[in-house]
């Protein structure tokens, strides 16, 4: 342990130091545009101490990022920064070659968003690790092997030799983040920035990953900067919060402060967008996750025995029999219905062909909302291609609007994608950035021959109304828009033919919550207005909660659960859904706190 350390062993709280590790004092960040100076980040004030978690917090263009990533000058060429930032007492703003390369990785290093993106794809896990280690220490190429296998171990990979040996496509978004959490350890940096760590990862990967951070700062007592618009990771991880907006800090104060007595009204209206589970349906009936993890530790088998509880699952699954069967005779015919239904991806080369779905039965029919959910890798999004015909069904029977496609010729696909539309993760890459933003919502109709000239313009108005951007939009191009703007538009374009059935593949994972909220409160209006049924791919449950009428459950391509809204989150029967269930972080430190312990005893339990 560093000198001039407090321990307070009573606390249970990680020891910290007296001196702050970083000290930030009047940053400023300013970017050229047009020959103009365009504040990012204005007179910002904080600071971070040994063994503790700052979370700063806001959307998209608030500064949080660039005001971090200044720190270590990682900013374009078009920047300027002023003010003072301290590490360790000493000056690092305006650091430049050899003196600013010593501290990146050594002093202070960075966990970026998107790993795959951070990591360079032609070099294996442990040649980058290697590389990062002897860069900043004079040691062997076998010692800085053996010390990067035992960092790989340190975060937990389940086989430290083969993530060694592995190049980053070939591991798990969960796996990959550990990899870069692993080379950003690799120094014993005294500070560590992490960029939204956990914005594209599952609940439960999410949840892992929060875990070992938290047992890492216990370790190495380092200081750890977190930017995230997350709330729940941030009532999970941080000790003190820094809210920003436009580029200024609006509110600072402990996260219990924060949490229970937000002062600042834009703090509030962040609090306020955050989806609960609890809030679907009439919204009375809160999510009793301690239920459902008592009965997943087996809590309730002493008093019940084995003979009673299958007679219990009998007696549910028939009323969900008897219920569907009701339902289907009262909403008509499946918009999407999928029987025993294995999806294969193809073989490619050496790579033999993987079953990445297998025994699928589900049903959407019009004016529906099905919630699909998962971890990564579970097949949700495999499904969501498959019904709009993009993978072929290597068994089983799938209908589209009543149409067999399994075995679908080219044209039948042709007419078939007319009645279907989909929204991408990604608003920024699936549209094209050389269009004008008319033309990508026009372009589907104009290829369709629905439309053509003033019809065609006309409508490309009515949906920019109804997605309730501008008509002035329709000259931008993509990269002037907000992420949250550019989804809109996404959404616009997969609308524009009217289709019948909506697949909808985490549309709002990369958004801030705010953004989110008014995302997901425009795709629900418009399938109220429009009448569409719906296909909704997400790993996000409190989303699922507010926008499902019913949810299906998928783990390593296979349907484990499926049911109403409230059946599945309000009394879930398999132990994997409880687990998910389980990881969603609260907004709340207190229930958080709870829910971590509840958890580790569903996960000991498991074993």
């Amino acid at each position: 342990m560093t000198d001039g350390v407090i321990i307070n062993s009573d606390s249970g709280q990680t020891p910290r130091s007296d001196v702050p590790v970083l000290e930030v004092k009047g940053l400023s960040v300013d970017y050229g545009v047009d020959k103009v100076w365009v504040p990012a980040a204005i007179d910002l004030n904080y600071e971070v101490r040994a063994g503790e978690v700052l979370a700063i917090v806001g959307e998209s263009g608030s500064g949080k990022s660039a005001s971090s990533m200044s720190l270590l000058g990682l900013l374009p060429e078009n920047s300027r920064t002023s003010g003072s930032v301290k590490l360790n007492g000493k000056e690092i703003l305006g650091l430049t070659g050899s003196k600013l390369r010593q501290i990146r990785g050594r002093d202070v290093a960075v966990i970026f968003q998107e790993p795959m993106t951070a990591m360079n794809p032609v070099y294996t896990i442990g040649f980058q690790i290697v590389e990062t280690i002897r860069l900043h220490n004079e040691i062997s190429p076998e010692e800085a092997k053996e010390r990067a296998l035992k960092l790989l171990d340190m975060v937990e990979l389940p086989d430290p030799d083969k993530a060694f040996r592995s190049y980053p496509h070939q591991l798990s978004g969960g796996q990959r983040q550990r990899a870069m959490i692993a080379q950003s350890l690799s120094c014993d940096p005294k500070l560590l920035i992490a960029d939204e760590p956990t914005t594209a990862l599952d609940v439960t990967v999410q949840a892992e990953i929060l875990d070992l951070m938290r047992n890492l700062r216990s370790k190495l007592n380092s200081a750890i900067v977190l930017i995230t618009h997350d709330m729940g990771v941030v009532a999970d991880l941080s000790d003190h919060i820094v809210v920003m907006s436009k580029g200024r800090i609006v509110e600072a104060g402990t996260a219990e402060q924060i949490f229970h007595n937000p002062q600042h009204e834009y703090t509030r209206k962040l609090l306020a967008a955050v989806p609960h589970l609890g809030q679907g349906g009439d919204g009375t009936e809160e999510v009793d996750v301690t239920a459902a993890l008592a009965a997943a530790t087996h809590a309730e088998l002493r008093a019940v025995d084995h003979d009673e509880l299958m007679r219990r699952e009998r007696d549910n699954q028939a009323k969900l029999d008897e219920a569907e069967r009701a339902a289907d005779t009262s909403r008509g015919a499946a918009v999407l219905k999928l029987t025993d239904v294995a999806i294969e991806y193809p073989k490619q080369g050496r790579v033999p062909a993987f079953r990445a779905v297998e025994g699928a039965n589900l049903a959407i029919y019009p004016g529906e909302i099905l919630g699909l959910v998962g971890e990564s890798g579970s097949g949700k999004t495999t499904i969501g291609r498959a019904a709009v015909g993009l993978l072929p069904v290597a068994e089983g029977s799938l209908t589209v609007t009543g149409k067999e496609i399994s075995n679908a010729s080219r044209k039948e696909l042709f007419e078939l994608r007319r009645n279907v539309g989909m929204v991408f993760q990604d608003p920024s890459s699936s549209l094209n950035p050389r269009l004008p933003l008319g033309e990508s919502i026009g372009e589907p109709m104009f290829l369709a021959k629905v439309a053509k000239g003033a019809d065609l313009q006309k409508r490309i108005e009515t949906l920019l109304d109804q997605v309730e951007l501008p008509r002035a939009y329709r000259n931008r191009y993509p990269h002037e828009l907000s992420g949250g703007q550019k989804q809109r538009v996404g959404i616009a374009r997969a609308l524009s033919l009217k289709p019948k059935l909506l697949v909808a593949d985490e549309p709002t994972s990369a958004l801030d919550v705010s953004v989110q909220a008014t995302v997901l409160e425009l795709l629900k209006n418009l399938q109220q207005e429009l009448g569409f049924a719906c296909l909704f791919v997400t790993h996000d449950l409190a989303v699922v909660d507010l926008m499902s009428d019913r949810i299906c459950v998928m783990r390593r391509g296979k349907i484990v659960e499926q049911g109403t809204r409230d059946q599945i989150l309000r009394r879930p029967q398999d132990p994997y859904t409880q687990r998910l269930l389980a990881a969603v972080p609260l907004p709340n430190p207190e229930k958080q706190r709870e829910r971590r312990e509840l958890r580790a005893k569903l996960l000991a339990s498991a074993e």
